[in-house]
Order: C-alpha cells, then structure tokens, then sequence
C-alpha cells in the first residue's frame, strides 16, 4: 500500500517539474510551403482534386517564335475510362518568375476516354521566359 502511494506521489511530482516549465512562443520564423508556391514553381499544376486524379501531363514542349514569343505546347491526358471536360489556360512569366501580366482565358478541354490532346498557347509579348499551365475541373 505504502509503496503505490509513493509512486503516484513521485508520478505527480514529476508531471508537476515537467509541465511548469515552459516558455512561450517567440516570434515565428516565416514557412514556406510546396501548398502556396505550387504556381510559383512548377510549369504543369492541377488546380483541384478531380483534375489531380483524371488529369496527368505527359509532356510539355516549349520554343521561341521568330518574332521572339514563347510558345508552349502541353499534352493532356485523361487518365479515366470516362470522357471529361476541363478547363486549361496559360500564364506567362519573365525570366524571374513573375507574371508579365500576359495571361491566357481558360478555354474548355473536352478529353475522350484515355486520350491525350496538345494544347498550344503563345505568348502575346516578348517578355514571357516562363509559364505554368493550369487546369481546373469544369464550371
């Protein structure tokens, strides 16, 4: 009896040592996350789940015309066994990574079952270096 008593006083004791003794927080360091900068980033980016499971890109092909424009071409492929449709558009961006303000509208991508379709997208301006092509689900 003595002996269970002095342990759950020594148990107590010790959670009593362990959890007075913190310090708060100071000031966090910011985090970059792969979550945010996916845009930032990556050249190909599904945009939600649906597209994340139906969609891959099997490859992107990118050159520059003789006017000095960047054109890109992205095959699309639709990994179901069903047709689906989703929406596709371009960003360009300057050698840095940011936008040149040159931005594709989405335009609809009907995809049959298992097939795979090019979609080309040219750059309006001489500045884009880079670009990401981002597909979402239909609305």
């Amino acid at each position: 009896m003595k002996i269970k008593f002095v342990t759950q006083i020594i148990a107590a004791a010790g959670l009593a040592l362990f959890a007075g003794c913190a310090t708060p927080p100071g000031p966090f360091t910011p985090q970059d996350t792969t979550r945010y900068t996916l845009e930032n980033t990556e050249s190909f980016v599904l945009l939600d789940k649906p597209t994340q499971t139906s969609i891959t890109c099997t490859g992107l092909q990118e050159r520059t015309l003789a006017d000095g424009r960047l054109e890109v071409v992205a095959n699309v492929k639709n990994r179901e066994a069903r047709r689906i449709q989703v929406q596709i558009n371009a960003v360009f961006k300057d050698e840095k990574g940011f936008s040149t303000g040159d931005e594709t509208p989405f335009q609809t991508l009907i995809l049959a079952e298992n097939s795979t379709e090019a979609v080309r997208f040219t750059a309006m301006n001489t500045l884009a270096k880079k670009y990401t092509i981002r597909v979402r689900q239909a609305r």
